[in-house]
């Protein structure tokens, strides 16, 4: 079963994969939840995913986040849709915006898929950017993000779409950091332009570390430990 979430608008489609998934574990408390994204994506591991059901009927929920990033695990991704829409578990496909071929090829076979437009009201210049608050920390600038994380929070963006977006930012920095070009990196010109020159803020090791952290808090909020919006709060109060 495939749920292709795609579009523009990053946040509102972040925000929809989070409330997909929390709804399915609701249901299924006993579905384990697996996540691959561009750097860790396997062949392999999507296939045993596809086939492969655990113990008593537990079925699996597979979030795919911006597999495509990569070509070579795009064209493995979609050459095998046919395959994971018949499958018992559950593909999330988180996306920015596809071109024409891909959705219709998804469309075929998806459950549901859905698109994320950026409305007018969102490109507005008052509106607030979430993405000034992945610059700052790219610059290391402590108490701008702490500002940009409050405005973050007051406009109403959730703690997960936060956390997204800042781990997107990282990784964009560490992509950018072992890469000559942007097509090397999988990122756009501009993105890749960016990231490279925050790069230069931080040490051997430093946005490995920071990665790393970003995942660790993320899952012990899920599990019952700080809140994800307190782990904001002090990761960018440490950056």
């Amino acid at each position: 079963m495939i749920y292709l979430l795609h579009g523009e608008d990053a946040v509102k489609a972040r925000e929809k994969m989070h409330a997909l998934v929390d709804s399915m574990r609701a249901k299924k408390p006993e579905a384990s939840l697996f996540k691959m994204d561009s750097e860790h994506f396997g062949g392999a591991e999507l296939e045993e995913l596809t086939s492969g059901a655990g113990l008593f009927e537990q079925k699996y929920i597979v979030v795919l986040d911006n597999v495509f990033e990569n070509k070579e695990h795009k064209d493995v991704l979609v050459g095998s849709v046919k395959e994971i829409s018949e499958s018992e578990n559950i593909f999330i496909i988180l996306e920015g915006k596809l071109d024409k071929k891909t959705i219709t090829r998804i469309e075929k076979v998806a459950e549901r898929v859905q698109e994320f437009v950026l409305g007018k009201e969102i490109k507005k210049k008052d509106e607030f950017n979430i993405f000034a608050l992945t610059d700052a920390i790219g610059r290391r600038d402590r108490k701008k993000a702490w500002v940009l994380l409050q405005g973050a929070v007051s406009s109403g963006v959730s703690p997960e779409n936060i956390h997204g977006t800042i781990f997107w930012g990282v990784k964009s920095m560490l992509l950018a950091s072992g890469a000559k070009t942007a097509k090397e990196a999988g990122l756009n010109p501009f993105v890749f332009s960016k990231s490279a020159g925050f790069t230069r803020n931080f040490k051997s090791g430093e946005l490995e570390n920071i990665s790393s952290r970003l995942v660790s808090i993320y899952h012990e909020a899920r599990r019952g430990g700080t809140e994800l919006s307190v782990a904001l709060e002090m990761f960018v109060l440490s950056v």
